[in-house]
């Protein structure tokens, strides 16, 4: 019987840090579709590219640490 490997997936905790008042409207919809809706809130994702791509879009206004 083979054995099944344990699939440690890496998490993101990603933290909104600056108000997105006065950024284009895809940077909204970027910290929205995040799952984030208020300052200072915090999402845990699962690290993949399409999460590191949306990152990558609003890096300026959130903080993220792995773990």
């Amino acid at each position: 019987m083979p054995r099944k490997k344990a699939a440690v997936e890496k998490q993101l905790s990603i933290t909104w840090k600056r108000s997105a008042i006065g950024r284009p409207e895809d940077q909204k919809a970027t910290i929205a579709a995040l799952g984030l809706r208020r300052l200072n809130q915090t999402v845990v994702k699962q690290d993949n590219p399409a999460i590191r791509g949306m990152i990558e879009k609003v890096k300026h206004l959130v903080e993220v640490t792995e773990g």
